[in-house]
């Protein structure tokens, strides 16, 4: 063959990766990685040993190439019967299942490439497998199906995403053993809206699609009949090959709402299907085209179909109410989602860009009200972590951003949420602060936002009960949250100023654990620790507390004092005793 050509055989094709990798990731990523790690020592040989080869990896996943069907089954058999003895070790919760997808077709090899359809539709395969289980095509079973004693399940015709006819699959499932208990249903129509595909061509467009989607979560999260999850935890699937029933499971959700945008020169197409996790059936799909210009109103268009497939009691009302945009300025818009994406780094860097690009969308739009209270949320941050150049001029200018916000927009749940954060950190204005965040929640009641950072606010206020259910409420809205870290803080604070040290010591290691950069984490687990008596610990994270935050002592505390005297001065005490200067 010569150099560059491409080569077409027929092959199978074997799909494999890690059911719930990112709830595994989330709870222990160095755990989970060294773990896949350890199990691909063992999986790969079995692999080579029934002639098979590596040919494509991603995150947690891995497809083989085999010349003989029949080994590329005995391989999945063998593979999920080691894995199941591996895992009968392992405590619940922590198990690594492996789902598995087997398809014979014709591929096309480039090189160290592989593709075609024979490749696609073993990975739409592995979705649909359960959990430690097999699942394979017609093609495969015609071929092993007297050659082994394999038993597999006929799963009939299902449709799957981005292959043109339905596929008849067949899944093969091991003996049950004990995995982690799945969340309750809630007692409304509960829904993720998973990442919407960037269908672009460019991958400059991503974060567009991504404020696409958060948008159709938020306005289909202000409907109060809905139990939505929030926009954080739907986004740890992003670029996952997935199975519908899974994500169900692990989020606690009864439908997956998924979608795409298609942006070309001035012409948007949004599409979107709704699908029941329970039974992998699609319940509503539906395409809308617009130009860019009238992209809110293209939002609302798919915010109503999406209400009305799942609630038809839903009133007309409501979903107009849902509508509400952020500005009709669709420049000022694209600086404020470029905004959020450069501040998820919580690097210094990162927000300094996110406060300029938002400052270039009130410049487009000076009645943005949601760029203002991102503008005062991300000063609040340079201030607690020590990065203002002029902090008393800055601190007025986020202050001031603050109520310029709500006074733009004050039943945006959002800008009430940042702007209600931003003044407690700020000023400590909490006669101001807190009523936001109640009025935030009236408005959207399943905004983990306004819940997790309304439990930090509220421990300003000595509210420490209300505080951990408002944490353990964000938690159980937005599980997989990039912000979990501060909603787990919360909670163990409300457990320090209460002198309940078991539990303090719990959720401020968790938090640590969560984010090993946000600095106020670790004051926090260090004056709990060294409460409890754990005093080498203890001065172990004060150390690390005083790499992040090298500008901390006694007196620079006791000048952005937020809790109550007598309580701050408890905090303090346990945190001169892990070694704080004075």
């Amino acid at each position: 063959m010569a150099e560059g050509s491409v080569e077409r055989r027929l092959a199978a094709i074997l799909a494999i990766d890690v059911a719930g990798c990112s709830r595994l990731m989330g709870a222990d990523e160095d755990g989970t990685l060294a773990a896949l790690k350890a199990h691909r020592a063992v999986t790969k040989p079995i692999g080579e040993g029934h002639g098979g080869r590596v040919v494509g990896t991603a995150g947690d996943g891995e497809l083989w190439e085999f010349l003989s069907v029949t080994e590329a089954v005995l391989c999945a058999v063998e593979v999920q019967t080691i894995m199941a003895e591996r895992n009968s070790e392992v405590p619940s919760g922590r198990q690594m299942l492996y789902r598995i997808g087997i398809n014979l077709g014709d591929v096309m090899i480039d090189g160290a490439d592989i593709h075609g359809d024979g490749v696609n539709i073993a990975a739409r395969l592995e979705a649909l497998a359960e959990p430690g289980g097999i699942c394979i095509s017609q093609m495969v079973l015609e071929t092993v199906r007297d050659r082994l004693n394999v038993a597999f399940d006929d799963l009939v015709e299902v449709e799957v995403k981005n292959i043109a006819r339905p596929i008849r699959a067949w899944r093969w499932s091991p003996a049950p053993f004990a995995v982690e208990a799945p969340l309750a249903l809630p007692d409304k129509p509960s829904l993720a809206v998973l990442p919407f595909d960037n269908m672009s061509g460019d991958e400059e467009q991503e974060y567009f699609a991504d404020g696409i989607t958060e948008d159709i979560t938020t306005a289909l999260s202000r409907i109060s009949n809905f139990f939505v999850i929030a926009r954080n935890s739907a986004f740890s699937y992003k670029g996952r090959s997935i199975d519908v029933r899974q994500v169900g499971r692990e989020l606690g959700v009864r439908y997956l709402l998924e979608g795409s945008v298609r942006k070309a020169g001035d012409r948007m197409r949004i599409t979107g299907q709704l699908v029941d996790a329970e039974t992998g059936a699609h319940l509503w799909a539906d395409k809308f085209d617009s130009s860019a210009e009238d992209v809110f109103e293209l939002q609302d268009r798919v915010t109503a179909a999406v209400a009305g497939a799942i609630e038809p009691s839903v009133t007309k009302a409501e979903i107009i109410r849902a509508g509400l945009k952020p500005t009709d300025n669709l420049q000022a818009y694209d600086y404020l989602l470029q905004a959020l994406g450069a501040s998820e780094l919580y690097s210094r860097e990162g927000v300094e860009q996110a406060i300029r690009l938002s400052r270039h969308a009130t410049e487009m739009d000076p009645k943005y009200a949601q760029a203002y209270a991102y503008i005062a949320h991300w000063i609040q941050l340079q201030y607690i972590y020590g990065w203002l150049d002029n902090e008393e001029q800055e601190i007025q200018e986020g202050i001031g951003f603050s109520y310029l916000a709500v006074q733009l927009q004050p039943n945006d749940p959002t800008v009430l949420t940042q702007a209600a954060f931003a003044l407690g950190h700020l000023n400590v204005d909490l006669a101001t602060a807190i009523p936001w965040f109640d009025r935030a929640l009236a408005l959207n009641p399943n905004s983990a936002m306004a819940f997790g950072r309304g439990a930090v606010v509220r421990n300003f206020a000595g509210e420490y009960a209300t505080a951990a259910e408002h944490a353990e409420r964000a938690i159980r809205l937005s599980p997989f949250d990039t912000f979990i870290f501060a909603f787990s803080m919360a909670r163990g604070v409300s457990h320090l100023m209460r002198r309940e040290l078991s539990d303090a010591v719990s959720w401020t290691r968790k938090a640590a654990q969560e984010n090993p950069r946000h600095s106020s984490t670790f004051l926090n687990l260090a004056s709990a620790l060294a409460h409890s008596g754990q005093l080498e610990e203890a001065r172990s994270v004060m150390n690390h507390f005083l790499e992040l935050r090298p500008v901390s002592s006694v007196a620079w505390e006791l000048q952005r004092r937020r809790y109550p005297m007598d309580d701050f001065n408890y905090l303090l005490e346990g945190a001169r005793t892990a070694g704080l200067p004075e």
